[in-house]
């Protein structure tokens, strides 16, 4: 078993999620970008270094995200934030949200893309990073968490970075919308009041050969 932790990305942390960005060639250019920017902008910012450094600025302001390391490894990330934050790319890569009520943009979340380590794929880092970026918006004072999964019975490659419908469910989101034929959105509401601390608390174990403890 490997053990792991998670760390929210905002001031901190950058240089370790970078580390990670590296490792793919879409990552590396993208920088989780291209659901906040208008087509446009993302594409100059993927050849001109615009995307990093809107990033970075993103990240000065507050939380942009859950990274899980190993030893100090970056080795996956799940992006999230308020859905207001991914609004400029509605009539692009963020046409999901076309249908959703503007007015509750700033209190519910949206858990937008997930990345995992090349040398890591199938140890169960998914669903604890998921876990993270629900439990940072509930600590933040979301009021609600969407995603935009891939539909379940679908089958689209190159969409893996925003999931499948069947996690989702299984961590308690519940579909409320299908805005297109192969994409779903999926809400998890808040009980409660958050206690307004922003670190996600999970630590736990990995298993090399698959699945996680």
């Amino acid at each position: 078993m490997v053990e792991f932790r998670l760390a929210v990305v905002g001031p901190d942390h950058l240089e370790d999620l970078s580390r990670l960005f590296e490792l793919r060639r879409t990552t590396r250019h993208c920088r989780c970008m291209a659901f906040c920017s208008s087509g446009g902008q993302f594409a100059v910012g993927w050849y001109s270094g615009g995307n990093r450094r809107r990033f970075e600025t993103m990240a000065a302001q507050g939380p942009t995200g859950v990274l899980a390391l190993i030893d100090d490894e970056p080795v996956g990330w799940c992006a999230c934030g308020p859905r207001s934050r991914f609004r400029p790319a509605e009539r692009g890569r963020s046409s999901p949200l076309a249908g959703r009520p503007c007015d509750e943009d700033t209190s519910v979340w949206l858990v937008a893309c997930t990345v995992i380590s090349p040398d890591r794929p199938g140890q169960g880092l998914l669903l604890p990073l998921l876990r993270g970026a629900v439990d940072l918006a509930r600590r933040r004072g979301a009021a609600a968490v969407e995603a935009w999964p891939v539909s379940t019975g679908v089958r689209r490659r190159g969409m893996e970075h925003v999931g499948r419908e069947a996690v989702f469910v299984r961590l308690g989101f519940r579909q409320v919308s299908r805005p297109a034929s192969d994409r779903t959105i999926v809400r998890l509401d808040f009980p409660g009041r958050p206690d307004g601390s922003e670190q996600p608390g999970e630590t736990g174990r990995i298993n090399p050969g698959g699945g996680r403890r």
